[in-house]
């Protein structure tokens, strides 16, 4: 990551005072540390992840087998607590599908986290047909993680005049790695994956990544004349997409993501422990929605999409 982004360990140090280091100590802990923090805030079930397209090839399967197993390990330790995606070795995508059937197959998974592109290209490439393939077939979702940009990218649009701490916040949490992820999963749309595996199911953190706000603009601009495409992208993003609020606790982003996706398509989600689990239960408490579609986002949602109503 240090390469890949300039500052940002420094960037993430807590002794700087930015936001989302509080509780990086819970970071490594899939334990009881971190189980201790989710009682005290009233969080039943987490769903643990790693990152992973950063891994060269020749390294990757072996430490992505690696982290799914000490995974795996936690969920069994703590049932019902901890649920797991997979990593995958990405870069060598046979290995990386073969990998997810393992996962969800022998160990129980519901899903996978991809972390943005792998070699810079993104999953609509040719050579990632056999991950999305192997999702589609095992009708698990793939979760779309935020990454930083490309280096060319950033060094166009996040450096120039600004402090290396700014540039390195403007380049990820604040804008730069939602507007990749928006990128990413439009390119995987606009490519046609959504017409070749038309089941597969993404979730998209941080409100979609800003993608519900513009679905408008999305039709009207490139419209099914121009793209050949089998649906609109609001049908494609009513029809596989899930979205979560990352913790971003916003009632007015929740009010507009519920009338515009529907109560069905949102899953409650802290980005534990970068930020902290306190606000979760009182965000949607005292939120406007009903009993009903409160129980469907805290748990009821993720319970039919990930199976958790079946491992608890």
């Amino acid at each position: 990551m240090t390469e890949l982004v300039p500052g940002y360990a420094a960037a993430f140090d807590a002794s700087a005072g930015v936001p989302y280091t509080e509780r990086r100590h819970l970071l490594p802990d899939i334990g009881a540390a971190r189980i201790a923090d989710m009682d005290r805030n009233g969080i039943t079930t987490q769903v643990l992840s790693c990152q992973n397209t950063f891994l060269p090839a020749d390294v990757a399967p072996g430490l992505t087998k690696a982290a799914n197993d000490t995974a795996a390990e936690a969920v069994k330790a703590y049932p019902g607590r901890f649920a797991a995606f997979a990593t995958l070795p990405t870069a060598v995508p046979g290995a990386a599908a073969d990998e997810l059937r393992r996962c969800v197959r022998e160990l129980g998974f519901v899903g996978t986290m991809i972390m943005g592109r792998t070699d810079g290209e993104f999953l609509d490439e040719p050579r990632f047909d056999p991950i999305l393939r192997a999702a589609s077939e095992l009708n698990v979702p793939i979760y779309l993680h935020p990454a930083p940009p490309p280096l060319a990218v950033s060094d166009a649009n996040y450096a120039g005049q600004l402090s290396p701490g700014v540039s390195t916040f403007f380049r990820t949490a604040s804008w730069g790695w939602h507007q990749e992820t928006a990128v990413h999963f439009l390119h995987l749309t606009l490519a046609g994956v959504l017409d070749r595996y038309p089941d597969l199911q993404f979730v998209l953190g941080h409100w979609g990544e800003s993608i519900p706000f513009y679905l408008d603009r999305l039709d009207e601009a490139l419209p099914q004349r121009l793209t050949r495409l089998d649906r609109t992208f609001r049908e494609y993003f009513r029809d596989n997409v899930f979205i979560t609020p990352s913790g971003m606790f916003s009632q007015a982003q929740l009010r507009y993501c519920v009338d515009t996706v529907g109560v069905d398509r949102i899953i409650h989600a802290v980005d534990f422990p970068m930020i902290g689990n306190e606000g979760a239960v009182p965000f949607l408490a005292d939120s406007d929605l009903s009993d009903e579609d409160k129980d469907k986002i805290a748990h009821g949602n993720a319970d039919k999409l990930l199976g958790l109503d079946r491992i608890q």
